[in-house]
């Protein structure tokens, strides 16, 4: 199963348009229990940006025990151009592909395990355009920006939207929706 899990603000921004997350880290409340969710995943799947964000705001590159804390043992698969440092120890695989090239190699990385798509936007629509995003779990934020980086950059009308769950966490409501159609036939 392939999940896009994030949070967002409240009018559908993942990130400012400098890719910052402080509006987030600026909602003083509890939020919700990702380990259940956590413990589901046997890949994580990021776009660069998503990579370098990580690398840089937590000092991963210095202290590569950080990114082992989060992401364990299981492999992360980075979609990039571009030559980026990987942090000592952990398994970071990157891609310069499609996704619907990259697919084959992520399901089977995956097993029977959860894949979770982290970002960004357009990697996510990339997912859903290749007919392999299964659910969308979005977790709202009490926060509004005039401008970022959109949550999906994508059409998607309520004929592919199943809503299964929403629930209030703190100052955040967290939504739940599986993606219909997902899957092209073979």
């Amino acid at each position: 199963m392939f999940i896009f899990n994030t949070a967002t603000t409240a009018n559908g921004f993942l990130a400012d348009p400098n890719d910052s997350l402080e509006w987030l880290f600026q909602v003083k409340s509890e939020a919700p229990d990702m380990e259940p969710f956590t413990r589901t995943v046997s890949v994580f799947v990021m776009g660069s940006s998503t990579y370098e964000w990580l690398l840089h705001t937590e000092n991963i590159l210095g202290f590569p025990e950080k990114w082992t804390e989060f992401f364990g043992e299981r492999p992360t698969y980075v979609f990039t151009s571009r030559d980026l440092p990987v942090p000592p120890g952990v398994d970071v695989r990157f891609l310069n592909s499609t996704v619907p090239q990259a697919l084959p190699t992520i399901t089977e990385a995956a097993g029977d395990g959860t894949v979770w798509v982290m970002g960004g936007g357009d990697l996510v629509g990339q997912f859903l355009d290749a007919g392999a995003l299964d659910r969308i779990i979005m977790t709202l934020a009490p926060a509004f920006l005039d401008s970022g980086k959109p949550l999906l950059p994508r059409t998607v009308y309520p004929d592919r939207l199943t809503l299964k769950g929403a629930r209030t966490v703190g100052q955040f409501v967290e939504i739940t929706y599986d993606v219909t159609g997902s899957r092209p036939s073979a």
